[in-house]
């Protein structure tokens, strides 16, 4: 299905824009938490722990908001989650203001983590229903397409409000940004939105659910590990300036290779695709830790930026083979298993970045890449083409 016919779906077109806007704080929210809690406490200790406290919150979350929506459908889960996120940020924002005690801000972050809109899950679950096997590739590459766009323009937003204002009121302001596309996003689901149906399907049903819920892991190991070494680049180099532009390389690869992989029918199986997206993300990322300047840098990052996406997307196409009749709770977990791949790569990417060296993080990267791949190739590809 070309994006073309996709959009011209009814409702389609007004949800990835609502959709768009209901994602801004998803970059910002933990970002937004901790200038304003260092700012009201001077703990950066504290502030990281909010930070962390979000992203448990959302993880933990996903499954359970995903299973919802499976069976009573997307609309009321939308409601509810949107009260809590944007209702959890403005009494932090709030209580950073009058003082509040230290256990109030970590409740409220975990709170907020745990309300975060379930919006690409609902956006798979929602259009994958209205479109054929052929053409749910477009399908979710264009809910990355619109998750990515919003990760990039959040962050961007925000720097603007904070630099005319505060970061207390940059926050809110995203917050409420946040909430008002949600529930919007909501609404325009009733146009041509499919009825909810519980299939009786199992996300575990099928063993090959849990070989690729760790291939997950180990990509969202390759993003937390970027995500750590192009900041310790930037500031080894003495640029830390250079470390947003850095960031911003592997957003733009995302963006353009969530773009171009939706927009062409494949051939291969979703199985097949998944080895060989991981096998270029791993062998594209490696030369990262011999490159010297800051633009061979940019350019690698946006060219693994261009098979990142992709593999995410190939990922929720194997989910509908996994665990058909349980899409909303798969997608869930697939969500939880990319955060908690993403927290533990980028843990293991600063302690060997501290022991070995700047270009030891994307070593960690290449290599959870290229672990992936072998595993996706000894469990995934075997026959299952039905």
């Amino acid at each position: 299905m070309p994006y073309r016919a996709l959009v011209r779906l009814p409702g389609v077109g007004p949800q990835a824009v609502f959709g768009f806007l209901s994602q801004l704080t998803q970059q910002v929210a933990p970002v937004g938490m901790v200038l304003v809690v260092q700012a009201a406490t001077g703990s950066l200790a504290l502030a990281g722990t909010c930070a962390a406290a979000f992203s448990v919150g959302a993880g933990a979350a996903r499954p359970v908001q995903g299973r919802l929506i499976d069976r009573r459908g997307a609309r009321a889960v939308l409601a509810t989650t949107a009260f809590l996120h944007v209702a959890a940020l403005i009494a932090l924002v709030a209580g950073a203001a009058a003082g509040w005690p230290v256990w109030a801000y970590v409740v409220l972050a975990g709170v907020a983590g745990a309300g975060l809109p379930p919006i690409s899950v609902s956006m798979r679950v929602e259009w994958g229903r209205r479109a054929a096997d052929a053409g749910r590739t477009a399908v979710y590459s264009l809910v990355y397409l619109v998750q990515e766009l919003a990760m990039l323009v959040g962050p961007l937003l925000f720097g603007l409000v904070i630099a005319v204002a505060s970061s207390s009121l940059a926050l809110g302001v995203v917050a409420v940004a946040t909430g008002a596309g949600t529930l919007a996003f909501s609404r325009a689901l009733r146009v041509g939105g499919a009825a909810p149906v519980r299939e009786g399907g199992r996300v575990f049903g099928d063993r090959g659910m849990f070989v690729l819920l760790a291939v997950v892991f180990l990509l969202g190991g390759t993003i937390g590990a970027l995500q750590v070494g192009a900041p310790a680049l930037a500031a080894a180099r003495d640029v830390p300036a250079a470390a947003g532009l850095l960031v911003a390389a592997l957003s733009l690869g995302g963006i353009a290779g969530a773009a171009g992989y939706g927009a062409r029918t494949w051939a291969s199986s979703p199985g097949a695709r998944l080895v060989g997206l991981m096998l270029v993300l791993g062998v594209v990322l490696a030369p990262l830790a011999v490159a010297g300047s800051l633009p061979v840098f940019w350019m690698v990052l946006f060219a693994g930026g261009l098979v990142l996406n992709p593999a995410l997307t190939t990922s929720s196409l194997l989910v509908d083979r996994f665990a058909p009749g349980a899409q909303g709770e798969a997608f869930g977990w697939l969500s939880t298993a990319v955060g908690m791949g993403a927290a533990a790569g980028s843990g293991v990417a600063g302690v060997a970045g501290q022991r070995f060296g700047e270009s030891a993080p994307f070593l960690v990267g290449a290599g959870s890449a290229l672990l992936g791949a072998l595993l996706a190739a000894l469990l995934l590809t075997r026959d299952r083409a039905r």
